[in-house]
């Protein structure tokens, strides 16, 4: 099936042919008719299958139906989770709209609200926006009795982060007639309640089975102590010459002391998470989309909304705290039918987390060992605990940062090398 065949309007197609879309993907074939019927919709679909086209077309093709340029009233609203990724979207539909005179604007926190309004004043036809912010402005007085549309774009996620009440506001104010498109990578019980209160007889589509991954991802579990997972990750980047690699933390803190032992261990690495400007964690992603980065160290919050092409490897330095999260951090791999890679470093304790997660996307992750970095079997738990203690407390030493891996090869340090010499066991 081509776009034409989907009732896409020429300026459109010609916008989309440009952007290098030969062909719609299922999840695109299915919702592009039905939000061009005005049908509500529950969708769950993986990460990156095109979800913001599956919106982001028709709701463009319905406002140029309107004459969206001579009635500069909001003609939709589209919330998202993160500033990342309305950031994202923004960018997309700007894209698709090219032929177009179809005004869009996003509206996230770490901007100024007032430069913000100006903009809004100006008229706009689509707001992108996070719902909280998106909730300021209209406490401020933004017009939203026009509204014909509106999209909840990882729906399940923007309940994880705490934007329930924002939600449960937003909907009562909207027009009593208008449609909602509600997208979400997994089926939780949350969703499901969500969509009950905001939903009118939907068309439901379902184009992965609940929580799953997609088949293009490579999984596998590497069983590793505790105090060498930084080493074990830079001994994986170097000598298997990763090009592009994004590692998740479980916290800030994490986040932070391995961006300093990768830089100590000479790779050019990118750090974001919540404690970061919005302008330096966009400055950031940039950098490793163009791969001027190397590594981006992260925390859960860039698991959605990172739209980055042919990312081959990720990396879970350590597992999320919520199994369902393990599916959208590993989603940012194996995009648009193209293979990728997910990798988890997991200790003593994660070896029970890792059972929650395989519950969870409905199939085994095969758990291996690297040769030289093996768990060392007389390690209890309780010995864990203080090897986690010691860490915490051990200042990096600025003065032995160093310049290896400069290049693409020879990644192994000096330091990782001794260590592996030196662990070999008796085989008795």
């Amino acid at each position: 099936m081509s776009f034409e065949k989907l009732g896409l309007i020429k300026p459109l197609l010609s916008a989309i042919s440009e952007l290098g879309y030969e062909h719609p993907t299922t999840i695109q074939k299915r919702a592009i008719p039905l939000v061009l019927a005005k049908s509500d919709i529950f969708a769950t679909a993986q990460t990156g299958t095109g979800k913001t086209a599956a919106f982001g077309l028709p709701i463009l093709q319905r406002l140029r139906k309107t004459d969206a340029r001579a009635d500069r009233a909001v003609k939709a609203v589209i919330l998202s989770p993160t500033r990342e990724l309305s950031i994202q979207i923004f960018e997309d539909l700007d894209n698709f709209a090219k032929y177009m005179k179809v005004e869009c604007a996003v509206l996230v926190g770490g901007k100024d609200i007032i430069s913000q309004q100006k903009v809004l004043k100006k008229g706009v036809d689509i707001i992108i926006a996070t719902p909280g912010r998106f909730l300021e402005h209209v406490e401020r007085g933004l017009d939203i009795k026009s509204i014909e549309v509106l999209v909840l774009d990882e729906a399940d996620r923007m309940l994880d982060m705490g934007f329930t009440k924002d939600i449960r506001k937003i909907h009562p104010l909207l027009p009593k007639r208008h449609q909602t498109l509600l997208f979400s990578a997994t089926y939780s019980d949350k969703v499901r309640r969500l969509s009950k209160l905001v939903l009118k007889s939907p068309a439901f589509i379902e184009t992965s089975k609940k929580n799953s991954t997609v088949d293009t991802i490579n999984q596998v579990a590497y069983l590793v102590d505790t105090d060498r997972k930084a080493e074990l990750l830079a001994y994986l980047i170097g000598s298997r010459n990763y090009p592009q690699v994004l590692v998740f933390t479980r916290t800030k803190v994490s986040a932070n002391e391995l961006f300093v032992e990768l830089q100590k261990d000479g790779l050019k690495c990118g750090l974001i998470h919540g404690d970061i400007s919005q302008a330096k964690r966009l400055k950031t992603l940039k950098e490793f989309k163009e791969m001027k980065v190397r590594v981006l160290v992260a925390t859960d919050i860039a698991s959605r909304g990172l739209d980055i092409e042919e990312l081959p490897y990720v990396i879970n330095y350590e597992l999320p705290s919520v199994p369902e999260d393990y599916v959208h951090r590993v989603g940012r791999t194996g995009r648009a039918g193209r293979n990728g890679e997910a990798i988890s470093l997991i200790d003593i304790y994660e070896k029970f987390d890792i059972k929650e997660i395989e519950v969870v996307i409905g199939q085994k992750i095969p758990q291996e060992t690297v040769d030289g970095f093996e768990p060392d079997p007389t390690i209890r738990r309780k010995d864990q605990d203080e090897i986690k203690l010691k860490a915490e407390h051990k200042k990096p030493d600025k003065k032995k940062v160093r310049q290896y891996n400069k290049n693409t090869t020879g990644m192994l340090t000096k330091r990782t090398a001794k260590k592996r010499k030196t662990t070999k066991r008796d085989p008795k």
